[in-house]
């Protein structure tokens, strides 16, 4: 098992209730409807803020943040945040913006509410030595991340069959690097053919549970062949790190793309890369994949696969002229990553492109995975190659996640004037997700958008 975090209630009106979390999870707690764990509206005083805090869980770990409450936060008797007089809940938020480790039996306390945490650590010994060393341990760095792939080729002739996935490759430099490891552009020994070996380092330690989970996932990724979204060949783990080869794009990816031309796009590119993305997540969204957990635990093939992070750094380029082709990239993997408990606890929302490719129902439920949740996100894409701005607005000194929950879109006419009325109609009504999500299919929003256009 890979840990469980149990909130219990132990004092206010909601005492006996148990909440149990034993996958990754963001929780927010307040008295509006939408909150994970809604509190009673106490409306004589008033003590619970709508959405009053957040906890960022990844058993057996969990964090703490106050969201900027009008009466504070309290942890084991210690205020860990409140705004002061005056401030919004946003600006109260975004001055803090800390977060604090939880422990066993610690007692969190809004109001007349006490939530007492209980932790029960994984039984299971991590695979590896190298993925049980702390966390401090695990490289991040690019030159680190480089000494271990280049550790890792030298095992290949070694007769490292868990590394048969990148046998005959050999590395031509590097493609980029970020928190979570680094790609590199590889050819095959054989013929030259390149491909992008992706190396993930896990923050934590790695159990057989995450593993499998994690390289479950990467099976209905493989399972996905279509000319718009980046083909995932190999996957693996070996000594403590998961390594991916996939198609190589030599055009990389929108978000350089957008850097490279002064922060946005014209029209005509913008239409271009979104409609041939929506072609790939039309596909996706329908396509055959071998592995869907049931809520019993069984897994059973089925029909469907959901990215939950569209965004312009992860749209692909291949090609140049009439030839490119935009591709959808990271398919899920991420998400998967990080749901597998492999991410290990970063701060959450310390940027503000965390949320903003994410309608407020993503932002509630942290593992709401509809095909709705991309639709918006690839309206917000377009939006942001079209302005080269977000579709709310995440202005210094806010709290990007109550940004997200508490605020609407900006009409995309007053960041840019210049997008035509119909085009502009149509992704302010893609980007409305309150009460719901206005467009349900990613068929749904190219009608749309060619008709418009």
């Amino acid at each position: 098992m890979t840990g469980k975090v149990v909130l219990k209630m132990v004092a206010g009106q909601n005492e006996g209730d148990v909440h149990s979390y034993s996958e990754r999870a963001v929780c927010i707690i307040g008295r509006a409807a939408d909150c994970n764990i809604m509190l009673p509206d106490d409306r004589a005083h008033r003590t619970v803020s709508r959405y009053h805090c957040m906890l960022d869980i990844n058993p057996p770990a969990i964090r703490i943040r106050d969201f900027g409450s009008l009466n504070g936060t309290f942890v084991n008797g210690e205020k860990i945040g409140q705004r002061g007089r005056g401030q919004t809940p946003e600006q109260g938020a975004a001055l803090a913006q800390q977060e604090y480790d939880l422990n066993q039996d610690d007692e969190i306390r809004m109001g007349n509410t006490v939530i007492r945490v209980e932790i029960e650590q994984p039984e299971q010994a991590p695979v590896t030595a190298v993925a049980a060393a702390p966390e401090t341990s695990i490289p991040t760095g690019v030159d680190d991340a480089r000494d271990i792939i280049n550790l890792l080729l030298g095992q290949v002739d070694n007769g490292n069959r868990r590394l048969a996935g990148v046998k005959g490759y050999s590395v031509v430099r590097e493609l980029g690097a970020g928190t979570m490891g680094a790609v590199y552009l590889a050819t095959r020994d054989t013929d030259g053919a390149q491909c992008a070996l992706k190396i993930m380092l896990p923050r934590v330690a790695a159990t057989e549970e995450a593993t499998s989970m994690f390289l479950r996932e990467t099976q209905n990724t493989r399972a996905l062949h279509h000319a718009n979204i980046v083909r995932l060949d190999e996957a693996g783990f070996a000594d403590g790190l998961f390594y991916l080869t996939m198609e190589y794009c030599d055009g990389r990816n929108v978000e350089e793309l957008m850097r490279r031309k002064g922060g946005r796009l014209s029209l005509v590119d913008s239409a271009e890369i979104i409609l041939q993305a929506l072609d790939g997540l039309i596909y996706a969204h329908a396509a055959p994949i071998p592995y869907v957990k049931l809520v019993t635990g069984g897994i059973v093939p089925g029909r469907g696969l959901i990215h939950r992070d569209i965004k312009p750094s992860n749209l692909f380029l291949s090609g140049s002229g009439n030839a490119r082709a935009t591709k959808i990239g990271d398919f899920g993997l991420a998400k998967a990553f990080d749901a597998a408990g492999l991410g290990g606890q970063s701060a959450t929302g310390a940027v503000a492109g965390t949320p903003a490719f994410m309608p407020r129902q993503q932002v509630v439920n942290f593992k709401y995975a509809r095909p709705e949740v991309d639709v918006w996100a690839m309206a917000a894409t377009f939006y942001n190659m079209l302005t080269g701005a977000y579709p709310r607005d995440f202005s210094s000194g806010k709290d990007p996640w109550l940004v997200a929950l508490q605020t609407q879109r900006v009409p995309i006419r007053q960041r840019n004037p210049a997008v035509p009325a119909a085009l502009a109609e149509v992704l302010d009504t893609a980007l409305m997700d309150e009460p719901g999500i206005a467009m349900k299919t990613a068929a749904e929003l190219k009608k749309a958008l060619v008709d418009a256009l």
